[in-house]
């Protein structure tokens, strides 16, 4: 029986009920010591129940790049809640499943034809490593090995943590995982090295499919790598039938510059995997597109061959009419407009500290610049705690990966609020 003298409701008592039932991701409650209560959230900032404001400048992980609380957002979900709020995506569908379909489909790079539905970043990288697996299954073909860059993150179901190269995430679970198979990042001048390390790889290796995040690696610390060197690897890959997975969750609707980051690679993958900022950050979902040659392996009589993979949320009527929102928000020329106009300030801040002494290294893609700072510490030791805090204390929320530091911002950011998140960048360079 539950001793509901222990649980108080007093607001201001949160972070001591949190702490009593509560286990947060990414935390290691032994040092973490409590969790910032937030009672609500608008557009660009975050409020916590003693009235502080902070910057959003990571849009919550990269999903709530229109702001918090959007009023057409959330017609959305109202409007659709008054007709179909959640239907077995099994032997049904429905009307938002199907526009926010073919939305996808003309909107991603040429020739996908199928979107297999999910719940979210981690489960769309997962089926996409199935899909690949099993395409090969499927035509009688033993192929056990998924290729994957060196420091990638794909997330945190099996599949996803056995592509996925930081060891923080994963070391409890190394000897679980599926066959994979590493190559070093190209960096324009060892695009030829890679090259001949894959053709050994495939050569010695039954390698079914690549999965890579295209352009910039976002766990890793916001890496960036040569496209030239992603091309050749692709055109091999493909050469060889080896499936080509882009995981998109983080790159994807435009914070690279384009709306897809395989926009700006010359050849194309064969799966597509979507999630974070699809929804707005308004509801968990994610999505797994394909071609249709993907799809025409599995395309036949024995039921054997068919995907046998399903989430309860499937194509959940509300994620799908607020996806559907969500890219009509994006292909607005307002917000076309506003990302130029971050892209462009970002450009003028990095040329203006670019060569700071404490600055080892700066990098921006589109809406995404990362900075990091000239220092020896762990990725999550004290100094990244305490760089953490110097932006709290300032009113800005960023999420430090180790020594470096990054900003994603929601899609509303105002010139102002760039400019506050800019001068705490000036400041920590001359704290730390």
């Amino acid at each position: 029986m539950l001793n509901k003298s222990k649980y108080k409701t007093s607001h201001h008592n949160l972070t001591e009920r949190d702490r009593e039932v509560i286990w947060h991701p990414l935390t290691q409650h032994k040092t973490h010591q409590h969790s910032l209560p937030v009672v609500k959230a608008e557009g660009t900032l975050i409020y916590d129940e003693r009235g502080n404001s902070y910057i959003d400048a990571i849009s919550s992980w990269y999903t709530s790049m229109y702001g918090h609380c959007n009023e057409k957002l959330i017609d959305a979900i109202s409007n659709q809640a008054k007709k179909l709020d959640q239907v077995i995506f099994s032997g049904f569908t429905h009307e938002p499943a199907v526009k926010l379909a073919e939305k996808l489909i003309s909107i991603l790079p040429e020739g996908f034809s199928k979107v297999f539905y999910n719940d979210n970043g981690s489960t769309a990288t997962e089926i996409g490593l199935k899909m690949a697996l099993q395409y090969h299954h499927n035509k009688g073909e033993k192929r056990n090995t998924i290729l994957a860059f060196e420091e990638g993150f794909h997330g945190d179901t099996f599949g996803a943590m056995s592509v996925s190269g930081l060891s923080v995430y994963n070391g409890a679970f190394q000897e679980h995982f599926i066959k994979v198979l590493r190559l070093p990042k190209p960096d324009g001048s060892n695009n030829a090295e890679i090259l001949k390390i894959l053709e050994e790889l495939a050569q010695n290796n039954l390698i079914a499919g690549f999965i890579y995040e295209p352009i910039i690696q976002g766990a890793a610390g916001m890496k960036t790598y040569d496209k030239t060197g992603l091309n050749s690897i692709l055109k091999y890959c493909k050469s060889q039938e080896i499936i080509c997975i882009a995981d998109e969750v983080m790159t994807g609707f435009g914070k690279t510059g384009t709306c897809f980051a395989s926009d700006q690679i010359d050849t194309k993958p064969d799966i597509i995997c979507l999630s974070k900022a699809l929804t707005a950050g308004m509801l968990p979902m994610g999505a797994t597109v394909c071609k249709q040659f993907i799809y025409d392996a599995f395309y036949a009589d024995e039921v054997s061959k068919g995907l046998f993979h399903a989430h309860t949320y499937s194509g959940n009527p509300l994620a799908c009419a607020v996806a559907l929102e969500a890219i009509n928000l994006y292909e607005s020329q307002l917000i076309q407009q506003n990302i130029q106009h971050i892209i462009e300030a970002h450009q003028v801040f990095k040329g203006e500290i670019e060569h700071h002494p404490k600055i080892k290294s700066i990098r921006q893609v589109g809406v995404i610049l990362a900075i990091d700072l000239d220092l020896t510490i762990e990725r999550y030791g004290n100094v990244r705690d305490k760089i953490y805090s110097f932006f709290m204390e300032r009113g800005i929320y960023l999420r430090p990966l180790g020594k470096t530091i990054y900003i994603v911002p929601p899609y509303i950011f105002s010139r102002k609020e760039l400019s506050q998140v800019y001068q705490a960048f000036r400041e920590i360079l001359e704290k730390f």
